[in-house]
């Protein structure tokens, strides 16, 4: 292990400040490793980038099928590690807490590999198609595929929502590519087989079979639990317990007021960036709210679904 020497990375030095404006108690498990992970690598690479790269010639024909592992958690800069962890880091929240923290952490290991994979197979496509034998020295690193195919996996969870690319309002549903061809014209240098990758892989988790076959592999494993159908922990009985006098369980919507997951994190993520001053303890000495997710004084279940009518009211 090689250890970077440079000086100040200003892309390293506003991730690590972006990540303090969460608060780490904010980030789940699994995408605080990925992070932490990523930024040690950068930090601390294995190998050198021409070493760690991956491509056609280096994994098919030398054989160093060792950089599918390799080549993800790797940047070229610090301003490639920037942008791909500012994306990871809010993906992340969303899905991690959708898909609970197992299955998104297996997710993440399969798909750095598939990506790979399916990139190798896109660039001999390239070489066969058009000729040109180039293609097989296109070499990429990165986490960028991953995070679309993270992006086709969150637009599927959340669906009619609208993104906004380069200023112009896109449909979720057709946000990542769009996307593509932005980054592509924009930064011609990026990797497009790539990017293209991790959006097919997403497809082939949301719309295809690899859903079905990972559910498959891991249905021997018993800490594993099906995403989509996650426990209800309000329902059912936990053990007989002797001098116990079971009541009814209060129903989660008392909780919430009918706000689902995904609302209930965006209304923190909006009160996090809101700069209005709503009061209550939240506030330090000198009246400033503390960085990170922000929750308001807590309402009444009455006040909370007036809110919630309210906005289709707009």
């Amino acid at each position: 292990m090689e250890r970077r020497q440079r000086g100040v990375s200003a892309g390293l030095l506003l991730l690590l400040y972006q990540i303090s404006q969460v608060g780490f108690q904010n980030i789940p498990s699994v995408t605080l490793g990925v992070l932490v992970l990523n930024v040690f690598l950068f930090l601390n690479p294995l190998r050198p980038l021409t070493e760690v790269c991956l491509s056609v010639n280096e994994a098919v024909h030398k054989k160093n099928w060792q950089r599918l592992l390799l080549a993800p958690f790797h940047h070229a800069d610090d301003w490639h590690l920037y942008y791909n962890m500012i994306s990871m880091l809010w993906k992340g929240i969303m899905l991690e807490r959708k898909l609970k923290s197992l299955w998104f952490a297996y997710i993440i290991a399969v798909f750095s590999v598939l990506i790979g994979i399916v990139y190798i197979v896109l660039e001999v496509l390239l070489v066969i198609i058009l000729d040109d034998p180039s293609y097989e020295m296109n070499c990429g690193v990165g986490f960028s595929g991953v995070l679309f195919a993270l992006k086709v996996l969150n637009n599927h969870y959340n669906p009619g929502r609208v993104s906004s690319v380069l200023g112009l309002p896109i449909s979720s549903k057709y946000a990542c590519w769009v996307e593509l061809i932005a980054i592509h014209l924009i930064s011609p240098g990026t990797s497009f087989a790539g990017h293209l990758s991790g959006i097919l892989v997403g497809l082939m988790y949301t719309m295809g079979p690899l859903k079905k076959i990972m559910q498959a592999c891991a249905a021997g494993i018993s800490f594993f639990t099906e995403p989509d159908r996650p426990r209800d922990y309000y329902s059912g009985y936990y053990g007989y317990y002797p001098d116990y006098q079971y009541r009814t369980p209060r129903s989660y919507f008392d909780y919430t007021g009918g706000l689902s997951e995904e609302e209930q994190l965006e209304r923190a993520v909006l009160n996090s960036l809101n700069e209005r001053d709503f009061g209550g303890g939240g506030t330090h000495n000198n009246g400033q709210r503390p960085y990170g997710f922000w929750f308001p004084p807590e309402n009444s279940e009455e006040d909370m679904r007036r809110r919630r009518l309210r906005r289709f009211d707009r």
